[in-house]
């Protein structure tokens, strides 16, 4: 396998050889299950549909997902995920066997929401001067020309919501792989618990 889920649990650091200390993020993947598998005959391509973190309590699962894994004889899961792989077949358990030391993966996840701000925190916009009354110590100021083009320019950077969208953080390394625990080496997107995705880079 070359991709599996995770959950975020948080920062810490590990001593690698000769002392030096590195700063790590720890991610559980519980393993996942196969559920459902996708032919080139019969989809046009060929992929699996992992389910990942059993549900404790299978009344919480909504009809649609319970008929696929009744179909799948599986347990239910909270989270589907269609991953691009072959040779998997129902019921086959996705672990973090599939990686090593050494690595290298791309982590993508939601990213810590921030809610609206302003240009500075949102654009780095430098800001005016803090002293001498100038009142323009925040402001976004101009936002585009006069008689022309007589509109504010396409992408101009303005104040508006910041955060919580889907990020990927490329060229990371596993430093350990623990049981259900991978370590990878600096930080990754998300607030702790944030269900994230690593995949191997070819």
């Amino acid at each position: 396998m070359t991709a599996i889920l995770g959950k975020k649990l948080g920062m810490t650091q590990i001593f690698g050889e000769g002392g030096r200390m590195i700063p790590v993020t720890v991610i559980e993947a519980q393993p996942g299950c196969v559920v459902e598998v996708k032919t080139l005959k019969k989809h046009g391509y060929e992929a699996v549909r992992v389910g990942f973190f059993e549900v404790r309590k299978e009344k919480k699962v909504n009809k649609p997902s319970a008929g696929i894994f009744k179909k799948a004889g599986t347990k239910p899961y909270k989270v589907l995920k269609e991953l691009q792989t072959s040779g998997l077949k129902v019921g086959d358990l996705v672990t973090v066997e599939g990686f090593s030391k050494g690595d290298m993966v791309s982590v993508s996840g939601i990213s810590k929401g921030k809610g609206f701000q302003g240009v500075m925190k949102r654009h780095n916009f430098k800001g005016g001067p803090g002293s001498h009354g100038s009142m323009f110590n925040r402001a976004p100021g101009s936002i585009g020309a006069s008689s022309y083009p007589s509109r504010v320019w396409k992408n101009q950077g303005m104040p508006g919501h910041m955060g919580s969208e889907n990020v990927t953080v490329k060229n990371l390394k596993v430093v350990d792989v623990r049981e259900n625990l991978l370590l990878i080496r600096g930080a990754v997107p998300g607030a702790k618990n944030t269900v994230i995705e690593i995949r191997k880079e070819s």
